[in-house]
């Protein structure tokens, strides 16, 4: 029988190599950098009954058929978001000369009610201009008024959709009257290196979300550079990353370090802000995994390269 559950619980510990390439980079690796993941299923009675007992699990309520689609927006925008700025990171850190191109703009997540737009929409035009930034639509409808009427196009999915959209009136995120559809935006960005040999690409995967940053950045980086930065490690960790290199704090670390050591990690990076936790699991575990607590790629590299080699 299903319920309105759903389970979260550990997740996998991804070796990057095979996802992250750097066109003319340096692939040597004795170690791994590895992503872990969170796993979110819709709880059966049996499953429910089954996680009571399991003392990796956590039960959490399942959302509603529309929160799961924007939902599934927002962890495609993180996700996106996340590349870029560790791509940006690396880069930074490296040395290489790059651009940030904007490729996108897509609806995050819509208000209750609002039927005419959809979580995950890509607005191709309004008012017959291309939109490919932020800025390109905020010029637009900064000369609009609340209650005019524009053509919008937009790619469903895949297919191409016209719509007539009476524009709103409401308050943004830090307050101020603005004219627009009333939705909330992402913009996807291209981060292209002067040299095509730094061009780095991702294979696709069902991840999503912003989490994998500091670990995406950190296999940039190595490819980037000459030699192996792993040492021989298995080195898994989590955090958002900042295209400055700041790292941010995320959820479910409970979860991830128990992947981590589920996939034979030997090190375990993790924010700051999320290291009591990733601890205290750690200890309950009488794990033999070094967690090493960062704020930023360089606190991480700094760490790693304090390491023994292994022999």
């Amino acid at each position: 029988m299903p319920t309105p559950y759903v389970i979260n619980a550990p997740g996998s510990a991804n070796e990057l190599k095979p996802i992250v390439s750097v066109s003319g980079g340096d692939p040597t690796e004795k170690g791994t950098f590895m992503l872990t993941t969170v796993s979110i299923s819709y709880a059966n009675t049996a499953m429910l009954i089954g996680s009571l007992f399991d003392p990796d699990e956590e039960i959490g309520p399942k959302p509603a058929q529309s929160d799961r689609k924007e939902y599934a927006a927002e962890q495609l925008y993180y996700m996106n978001s996340s590349q870029s700025n560790a791509i940006a990171a690396a880069y930074k850190k490296a040395n290489i000369p790059f651009k940030i191109e904007p490729q996108y703009v897509f609806v995050v997540n819509v208000p209750d009610g609002n039927t005419t737009i959809h979580a995950g929409d890509k607005f191709v035009q309004v008012d017959g201009q291309a939109i490919t930034s932020i800025q390109q639509l905020e010029s637009i409808l900064g000369s609009k008024k609340a209650g005019e009427v524009v053509k919008v196009v937009i790619d469903r999915a895949g297919t191409t959709v016209e719509q007539n959209i009476t524009l709103t009136e409401f308050q943004d995120a830090i307050g101020r009257v603005r004219v627009g559809f009333g939705v909330s935006i992402g913009e996807v960005q291209k981060v292209t290196p002067d040299d095509p040999a730094h061009e780095v690409k991702f294979a696709d995967t069902s991840i999503g979300g912003p989490s994998a940053g500091l670990m995406f950045s950190l296999e940039i980086y190595n490819q980037l550079t000459p030699g192996d930065l792993t040492k021989g490690y298995r080195i898994a960790g989590t955090g958002t990353i900042d295209s400055d290199g700041t790292v941010g704090i995320i959820g479910g670390v409970q979860h991830k370090v128990v992947a981590a050591q589920n996939n034979g990690a030997e090190i375990f990076l993790v924010p700051q802000g999320n290291y009591a936790d990733a601890k205290a699991q750690l200890d309950r575990m009488h794990s033999t995994i070094k967690l090493i607590p960062v704020q930023t790629m360089d606190d991480a590299l700094k760490a790693i390269a304090a390491l023994p080699a292994k022999s």
